[in-house]
């Protein structure tokens, strides 16, 4: 197990450069199971939880080529099922969440597919039955063998029809839209997800051949066709790292600019952070933040106390919850920050009071911030990171702590963001990574 070392207290300064979306390469790696040609994709972010799935689809058979960085080609002409029976291929899917979209390609492609209960990260119940009935919604059975613990899916030929989908879930929404493209007639999504990510696969499938409207909304009309041919395709940056660097900046004080964040796609973002009295200033496809000593979390019109809460898309993401808490610890002024969607992701905080932070946690979904003004900054301790948002969130709070900390099970934070010690030491970060 290996771990960060961290010497807080130091300022940032200097330019850093998003990684592509980890959310939207996991699913359009999958979608090019849906075609035996060859699909390009650039600006893959090279983390652990995208190598895995890289290593999964080389193990079906997929012939993957890197052509440069951050660039891969995929050609899925020859897909074996044998692999799926296997005990690697049990592992594999234990350990990341997004290999549970190679279903929908699967069964839309070849009527047929195999997968076991996936793993991710540890943030509270995270069910699959938007998945597994919208599949059969489309005409798929399947069946639960419990001896080795899979899920076996198949289907004569896929057949459209509308749908209501009981969540917005974004893997639920591109596992269904992955099947559904190759299936006969008219299939309707009502409630699809509409995260950025879900509109780039959308376009992706279009330049496939695939007939897709409502892109961006979440009523999406798919007309079924018989095959899908190879394309280019580029990932957005990734949203979730472009908020974890703003709360770095507000958090240590430093100026910053973050190249590329394809600002249009980053929604309410930019604005939950100016509530916290972060500056941010557009500068092109850049953000600008400068130092600043002090930031002062606003309060409702009527003077209530702010609540920043998740809400599926166009909502404020739940994966950027983790960043807003411990920013709010340094703030001026208090608010609540209410976690609706996973009932697990608040219990680090308890980590951040060991830190020396006001924290009350109300329940699992709801937690008050008293800042602290950076009047009495965070102190150093050892701690172990539980998933990949929290993990930064704690990295982010060591930074700007006084002392050394250090963070255990950084193998959680390397899933999700790519090198991100060596990229923050180029701005003059003190991170230094032990190997266990």
């Amino acid at each position: 197990m290996s771990s960060f070392e961290i010497t807080g207290g130091k300022r940032l300064s200097g330019e850093i450069v998003p990684q592509g979306a980890k959310n939207e390469a996991l699913q359009v790696i999958c979608a090019t199971l849906l075609t035996r040609e060859k699909v390009t994709l650039r600006n893959v972010p090279e983390i652990h939880d995208v190598v895995r799935l890289i290593e999964l689809l080389k193990d079906l058979g997929v012939d993957v080529a890197q052509e440069g960085p951050s660039t891969f080609t995929f050609q899925a002409a020859n897909v074996g099922f044998d692999y799926l029976h296997t005990d690697d291929f049990r592992l594999k899917v234990g350990s990341m969440r997004g290999s549970i979209m190679i279903l929908g390609p699967l069964l839309g492609r070849f009527g047929k597919g195999y997968v076991h209960l996936p793993g991710g990260d540890k943030i509270g119940r995270r069910r699959l039955d938007t998945h597994f009935i919208g599949l059969q919604r489309l005409g798929a059975s399947f069946t639960y063998d419990t001896e080795h613990q899979y899920f076996a899916f198949s289907a004569e030929k896929l057949q459209g029809c509308y749908m209501l989908l009981d969540e917005a879930s974004v893997t639920g929404t591109a596992n269904i839209l992955m099947a559904a493209v190759l299936a006969r007639g008219t299939t309707t999504i009502f409630n699809a997800a509409c995260e950025p990510y879900l509109v780039q696969l959308c376009e992706m499938l279009n330049r496939m051949g695939a007939h897709i409207s409502g892109v961006g909304s979440n009523l999406l009309t798919i007309e079924g066709v018989n095959e899908l041919h190879g394309c280019e395709h580029t990932l957005l940056a990734d949203m979730i790292e472009v908020g974890s660097f703003i709360g770095l900046a507000a958090m240590t004080g430093s100026e910053m600019t973050i190249k590329n964040v394809n600002y249009q796609h980053l929604g309410i973002i930019p604005e939950v952070f100016r509530k916290l009295g972060i500056q941010l200033i557009q500068k092109g496809d850049d953000l600008f933040i400068p130092a600043q000593d002090h930031y002062a979390i606003e309060t409702f019109m009527d003077g209530s106390i702010m609540t920043i809460a998740d809400a599926p898309w166009p909502g404020f993401t739940p994966d950027l919850i983790s960043i807003i808490l411990v920013i709010a610890t340094q703030a001026k002024g208090s608010a609540l920050i209410h976690q609706k969607m996973f009932e697990s992701r608040l219990f680090f905080v308890d980590k951040l009071i060991d830190m020396g932070a006001k924290i009350i946690l109300c329940d699992p979904h709801r937690a008050t911030v008293i800042g602290l003004d950076h009047e009495y900054p965070l102190r150093g301790i050892r701690m172990s990171s539980p998933d990949i948002r929290a993990g930064v969130a704690l990295l982010i709070a060591a930074l700007s702590a006084t002392g050394t900390s250090i963070i255990d099970n950084i193998e959680q934070i390397d899933r999700g963001y790519q090198r991100i010690d060596v990229r923050l030491n180029a701005l003059g970060a003190d991170i230094r990574r032990i190997n266990g």
